[in-house]
């Protein structure tokens, strides 16, 4: 932004950290620290900081100046983390892509935060990455997307773009190109392939009500239930984030409720399928012997497991991102929402289900 020059000023000038300081009320250290993410601060503190950077719409921009004019020859993608198999497969993808076009990949982390998600989108700018890849699951609530929104607007004004990538679009008007994958029909066919083999009370690992993966891949299921005139269970649907950790939480905490109620597994991930794997091993029961299992995401730990899951193409995601990006300049009227296709991977994990036991 622009601001207009005070008295005795010659012309306008851009904004600063400290214009941003002063209208939150807080030190410019503070503003430094909470749009690096490397400090702790108060929610509220946050909050003020945020909504100044928005009012004023601040770029951190301390070498944006000498870069100004000057092309770019980067692209950014922001994660959650880098440990995690589908954001480090996705990255890679980018990466590879990245390479392919003489860019130089930037990776940024959020540790799951949306705050410090958007205050990355604002860094990118900085930067002048020719694009800002978003990966992954996210809290699509009204809010979020109205400030999203308006940086994807921001960085198109200056010469950016904005993706999507494994994610909703923002709406019909924000500038922003969506390269996402079908959750929803991977998680119809994944339980549609269960419900063929005869199971009708199949328990969903992660459900996580407002986050968009979880919610699609959860439509899925319920769909394929539908179409198989199976009645739908709320109880059979156990609420738990996508790690490891969680999906043994979620199986013993299961079991210690009373007699086993479902006869099959629909893990949210992979992941999940891996820690409820565990926990049924620990109270005796074995997979496909005495539940069937399925997942979603066909990275490791699947094949080593034998599971039966939903293949995504994590690194053509990344690749698709970084190529239809740059090459907005290049045709007239590039594809502003892509679809790539999911399937079945048929392994040894689930098993027809016993008529006394359905």
């Amino acid at each position: 932004m622009v601001r207009r020059p005070a008295s005795g000023e010659e012309g306008p000038r851009p904004t600063t950290i400290r214009d941003v300081a002063a209208h939150a009320g807080v030190s410019v250290a503070t503003v430094s620290r909470i749009l690096s993410g490397t400090y702790p601060s108060a929610p509220a503190t946050r909050g003020k900081v945020m909504k100044a950077v928005r009012e004023l719409d601040y770029v951190a921009n301390a070498n944006a100046r000498g870069l100004a004019g000057a092309s770019s020859r980067s692209v950014a993608i922001v994660v959650n983390s880098v440990v995690s198999p589908h954001y480090a497969h996705v990255a890679q993808g980018v990466q590879t892509q990245a390479a392919l076009e003489g860019k130089l990949c930037i990776v940024g982390t959020t540790g799951g935060d949306p705050e410090r998600e958007l205050a990355t989108v604002q860094l990118m700018r900085q930067e002048h990455a020719e694009c800002v890849i978003l990966v992954g699951n996210v809290v699509a609530d009204e809010a979020y997307r109205e400030r999203m929104a308006e940086y994807a607007r921001a960085l198109a004004g200056a010469g950016s773009r904005l993706v999507l990538c494994g994610r909703p679009a923002l709406g019909p008007d924000v500038p922003a190109l969506v390269v996402e994958y079908d959750n929803t029909g991977g998680a119809h066919a994944i339980t549609s392939h269960v419900l063929s083999a005869g199971h009708r009370r199949i328990l969903f690992l992660g459900r996580r009500d407002g986050y968009t993966t979880p919610d699609s891949r959860i439509a899925g299921y319920r769909r394929a239930l539908a179409d198989f005139h199976v009645p739908h269970d709320p109880g059979l649907e156990v609420e738990g984030t996508m790690e490891r950790d969680e999906g043994h939480r979620m199986i013993r905490e299961r079991l210690a409720t009373g007699p086993r109620d479902f006869t099959a597994v629909f893990a949210g991930n992979d992941l999940i399928a891996a820690g409820a794997r565990q926990a049924l091993r620990e109270h005796g029961l074995r997979v496909p012997d005495d539940v069937s299992m399925v997942g979603f995401d066909d990275l490791p730990p699947s094949a080593d497991i034998d599971l039966t899951t939903v293949h995504v193409p994590h690194e053509e995601l990344g690749r698709t991102a970084v190529r239809l990006a740059l090459e907005r300049g290049k045709s007239g009227n590039p594809a502003q929402h892509v679809m790539l296709g999911t399937h079945i991977v048929v392994r040894d994990s689930v098993r027809p289900v016993r008529p006394e036991s359905s």
